[in-house]
């Protein structure tokens, strides 16, 4: 009579199959763009903009996260008014397609306007028909402006999940925002629950583990004005979980 393995033997070969099952996923990754607004950000407890996926999402359902999602093919033909600022192309632009960092704007935009209703751009007239995600937005008379973003964080999904993304974080003050910071009227049903929540708060909430990380990391740069010169990348492309810095650096024990 065979004997049951013990419990370390299992725990042993639970983290082999694990490690297989990691290196035989091949979900495609698609590259995606989240926006983190902020308010208050000078103030002694800022707030950041956050709402709550649904229960029968496929992608972290019931989760408490910022707006974000995939890149669309069409992005990358939008016009901004304002380009991202030239440091925050430059790391976009490490470890990825050349030119990928004028669609991942453009989505980050797009995200939080069809998530929110709130609209970062510039008043001012398209001069083609826009895209069909953009015609809602054009009917603002805004065109989108991305000087004011600052890409902070990467971060891919880790293999084994039903989609995954190779996600952009972009942190935006509030105060750039060309809409009531409060008013959601105009928001899809992608969130609900649409509010902003305190930084001293946010940790109570249902929070997925990679936004606890980048929660982190916009807290201990809040108060900085400019786009960072290095920016954490959460690789989790294969078994292992590889945390880096574009451009080069290593990430840091403790700051």
């Amino acid at each position: 009579m065979s004997k049951s393995p013990t419990p370390a033997k299992a725990t042993i070969d639970n983290g082999y199959a694990d490690a297989a099952a990691a290196r035989r996923d091949t979900t495609p990754i698609r590259n995606a763009a989240t926006i983190i607004a902020v308010r208050d950000r000078m103030g002694d407890d800022p707030q950041v903009l956050m709402g709550q996926r649904g229960a029968k999402a496929a992608f972290m359902p019931n989760k408490v996260v910022f707006p974000g999602g995939a890149v669309d093919p069409g992005d990358a033909h939008v016009p901004l008014a304002n380009p991202l600022p030239q440091l925050c192309r430059d790391r976009l632009s490490e470890q990825s397609p050349a030119g990928l960092h004028h669609a991942l704007a453009v989505a980050a935009i797009r995200e939080l306007w069809e998530e929110t209703g709130l609209i970062l751009g510039q008043p001012g007239t398209w001069a083609a028909t826009p895209e069909a995600d953009w015609i809602d937005f054009a009917a603002t008379d805004h065109l989108p402006a991305a000087e004011t973003l600052q890409f902070v964080f990467r971060a891919i999904t880790p293999p084994g999940r039903p989609r995954r993304f190779d996600a952009r974080f972009f942190l935006v003050d509030a105060a750039h925002i060309n809409s009531d910071i409060d008013d959601f009227s105009r928001a899809s049903d992608e969130l609900s629950h649409l509010q902003w929540i305190p930084l001293s708060q946010v940790r109570t909430y249902d929070l997925p583990f990679i936004t606890e990380v980048v929660l982190a990391e916009v807290t201990r740069r809040i108060r900085q004005d400019g786009p960072p010169e290095s920016v954490p990348f959460f690789r989790n492309d294969d078994e292992s979980s590889h945390f880096l810095r574009l451009k080069g650096y290593p990430m840091p024990t403790d700051d």
